[in-house]
């Protein structure tokens, strides 16, 4: 039975003569927190776009929440519910950091949910200190490093408050403290750690991350893609066993020895 919180298609999308995303399907319950992984190339990032709308597919669909997404522009699918950060980040760099996480909060979304609203900064320091940097309020988004500023973005998108949260490689740049730290708020979020009004249930999660060993001790799923395509589906124990997931990373030969 098809699951009505997330659903993906057939979904297509090529670049020329190069099939970056070639007819992938897979579903998300509202309660999972996936891994997607795959070796440089193999399509991770462009299936994100693809999910957010910054790209439309050249077939297929986005059903979330039982309804069909696939045409809608990206500002509406935030309005919806889904969040996303992106490797290419692009804070307003000549703002305080705290006014950066503002920002998401004044959208439609945002306005709707409820008397908070009244305490924006509250709520947008309460953001900054799930992702652990809230020492930093009042400096410039330029001041920070890349590190930090996958941690901003990751409060931009939470300050959303979605309901499917799609990650791109937010652990990179931190340092294996940092990483594991911002890991496990990820997990604490996901399972309704405190965070405005979630208590009891966090957003689905669909995180790409090439730190495997921190992705793995947090998640309940893996997806693995290569050259476009799911080679493998299934939780983490499993997936790093799984002959094809040990060819697409190490190649045949390696993978034989």
């Amino acid at each position: 039975m098809a699951s009505e919180f997330f659903r993906v298609e057939k979904l297509t999308k090529r670049f020329g003569g190069l099939t970056a995303v070639n007819a992938v399907s897979f579903e998300l319950k509202r309660d999972e927190l996936v891994g997607l992984i795959g070796p440089n190339g193999a399509g991770k990032t462009t299936l994100l776009r693809l999910i957010t709308k910054i790209l439309r597919p050249d077939s297929g669909r986005i059903v979330f929440n039982g309804e069909d997404i696939t045409g809608l522009a990206p500002w509406t699918v935030v309005d919806r519910g889904i969040a996303g950060t992106f490797q290419n980040m692009r804070p307003f760099r000549h703002l305080p950091i705290i006014a950066n996480v503002m920002v998401p909060l004044v959208a439609p979304r945002a306005r709707r949910r409820g008397e908070w609203v009244q305490r924006i900064e509250a709520k947008a320091m309460d953001a900054r200190e799930f992702v652990g940097i809230s020492d930093m309020a009042l400096e410039p988004a330029s001041a920070l490093s890349q590190g930090d500023l996958k941690r901003l973005e990751v409060a931009r998108a939470i300050a959303t408050e979605p309901e499917l949260l799609l990650l791109d490689e937010p652990l990179g740049g931190l340092n294996s403290a940092e990483s594991d730290l911002l890991a496990r708020s990820i997990r604490r979020l996901h399972k309704g750690g405190r965070f405005g009004r979630l208590h009891s249930e966090g957003p689905a999660v669909l995180m790409i991350e090439h730190k495997l060993k921190e992705l793995m001790s947090i998640v309940d799923r893996v997806i693995v893609v290569d050259y476009g395509e799911i080679i493998a589906d299934g939780p983490p124990a499993e997936v790093v066993k799984n002959k094809r997931v040990i060819e697409a990373y190490l190649g045949t030969e390696h993978a034989a020895a």
